[in-house]
């Protein structure tokens, strides 16, 4: 079966909804692809897809520089959807005018369907909340459109052109402020572009251990497992595909969760029997940090450190001919190339930090065209447990960037302890789904502290918690005060080298997510 058969193409103008569109397309069960608005021709025949969708984008189609219609698209002869400012190259491409508006409007807006339309065909109501994002609208309609939907200070809101299979949105139906939005879209993947609901998690992952089969052979893979959710996955990919020719190589920093080593080894080489090879080194870490503060100088050490070893470990093995890494299609997204020079530079060696060029191992990336959300529904179905594969976000240096100034091995032990205590409870209290992202921090720092009718002089820790959708914004986590007192509480009763607790109220921005 090829899953990838019925799929679109996303054609990106620099929205930052267009990775929404596509995971929004994906939910539908298509696959579909982000090529940037200067894609060639030659690469838009090769994806041959059954539709097309044209994302927003920050620029006026009326100024000189805007990045013009791809006209390669229309020799498809496949639909199409333009989405706010893909609407308006449409309407200009086909004779058309576009013009700054007196009314912008930005959030909410009230939708009046007027006329029968084979987009909204799923759609109820003759009126819907939509979310809209624009400053132009269309001022002269082009020839052969019909209008479909207005607002109050919008006459053309959404077209389309029936025999040309031409539709057009002013408003953003993959936001879920938008009712009906998923319906529109659906039509449109669906109903009118013909496409199959294939890619579903059982098909993604038979599909994609037939391409690791076919791609490895009977060579043997080298994996450097971190323990996140992107290397757990591609690991238990590979196992599925290729079994006992996957060797994991887990390297123990020293800086990693509470007890988090051991939980590695007892899920993925107890439980999933998966070859793992474990390497402690916590004191090699510790000794390179020592008198280290900045947390720049920090991130660069742990990361040379890393490749060091794993260099080391690689060469002590026989028969290693690939080298495996947890890339994902939003690494991808961000590392194409374009003719405009506007791209932005390739993250090269996503999960293990950069790897000498003497290894000579081929890469293999199974997990580089999915989503993060895709990744960690096939990591449940492949057997890892749903509360390791749906954690929260941990940096690559791990405790090392949440321990201010230098970080020492008594530091990380209390920081890796609070921070359990406060996860823990988290859960208990059924919170922790209810956050995007939650840790401790350790500040070195003392302060005075009363603990029965001792003095305590000892550090202090700051729990930070916070809620986003994109990460890129956040706000401070309003957890109740019951609660950050009895995470307190447990804290200094329990690590007699704490004798404060803070809780971070800063939003992003100004403050980001990470202290360091």
């Amino acid at each position: 079966m090829d899953i990838k058969q019925s799929k679109i193409l996303i054609i990106d103008y620099g929205s930052q909804y267009t990775q929404l569109i596509a995971r929004r397309v994906r939910e539908l069960d298509v696959y579909c692809e982000i090529y940037a608005w200067d894609a060639s021709a030659k690469d838009i025949r090769a994806y041959n897809p059954s539709g097309v969708i044209l994302s927003g984008g920050p620029e006026s189609v009326h100024l000189p520089d805007a990045p013009p219609l791809n006209t390669d698209i229309l020799d498809l002869k496949v639909p199409i959807l333009g989405i706010c400012y893909g609407m308006q190259l449409l309407n200009v491409h086909f004779g058309g005018q576009v013009e700054a508006s007196d009314f912008k409007e930005f959030g909410y807006a009230a939708v009046e369907l007027m006329d029968a339309s084979q987009l909204m065909a799923q759609v109820s109501g003759h009126q819907i909340d939509v979310w809209m994002s624009h400053g132009d609208q269309i001022k002269t309609l082009a020839p052969g459109f019909k209008v479909v939907a207005k607002t109050n200070t919008t006459d053309v809101a959404a077209f389309e052109h029936p025999e040309k299979q031409l539709f057009g949105l002013q408003f953003h139906p993959e936001v879920e402020h938008t009712d009906g939005g998923r319906d529109m879209l659906s039509q449109f993947v669906h109903g009118i572009c013909g496409c199959e609901k294939l890619w579903k998690t059982d098909n993604i992952i038979a599909t994609h251990v037939d391409n690791i089969r076919a791609q490895v052979g009977q060579d043997h893979v080298l994996l450097g497992l971190s323990g996140g959710v992107d290397s757990s996955v591609v690991a238990a990919l590979l196992h599925e595909a290729i079994g006992e020719q996957l060797v994991c190589v887990f390297v123990d920093t020293g800086l990693l969760r509470f007890q988090e080593g051991d939980q590695v080894m007892k899920t993925m080489a107890d439980k999933m029997d998966i070859n793992v090879i474990r390497v402690n080194a916590q004191e090699q870490f510790f000794n390179a940090l020592a008198g280290v503060n900045d947390p720049e100088q920090k991130r660069k050490v742990i990361g040379e450190q890393f490749i060091r070893i794993f260099e080391r470990e690689a060469k002590q093995l026989n028969d290693i001919k690939w080298l495996a890494q947890g890339t994902i299609y939003p690494d991808v997204i961000e590392s194409a190339a374009s003719s405009t020079g506007k791209a932005h530079v390739i993250k090269s060696h996503h999960n293990v930090g950069g790897l000498p060029a003497d290894l000579a191992l081929d890469l293999i990336e199974p997990l580089r065209d999915l989503f993060k959300d895709e990744v960690r529904k096939l990591g449940v179905s492949l057997g890892l447990p749903p509360e390791m594969v749906y954690r929260h976000p941990f940096p690559g240096p791990g405790l090392g960037v949440r321990i201010l100034g230098e970080v020492k091995p008594q530091y990380a032990e209390i920081l890796a302890r609070a921070d359990h205590i406060f996860i823990e409870e988290l859960r208990r209290h059924d919170l922790y789904d209810k956050t995007s992202q939650a840790f401790a921090v350790f500040l070195p720092i003392k302060s005075v502290g009363v603990v029965g009718d001792q003095r305590r002089y000892e550090y202090v820790i700051a729990l930070r918690a916070v809620e986003t959708i994109d990460f890129m914004t956040a706000r401070w986590a309003h957890l109740p005060y019951d609660f950050i007192d009895l995470v307190s509480r447990r804290i200094i009763n329990e690590i007699d080298s704490v004798s404060r607790v803070v809780y971070d109220i800063s939003s992003k921005p100004p403050a980001t997510i990470e202290w360091e």
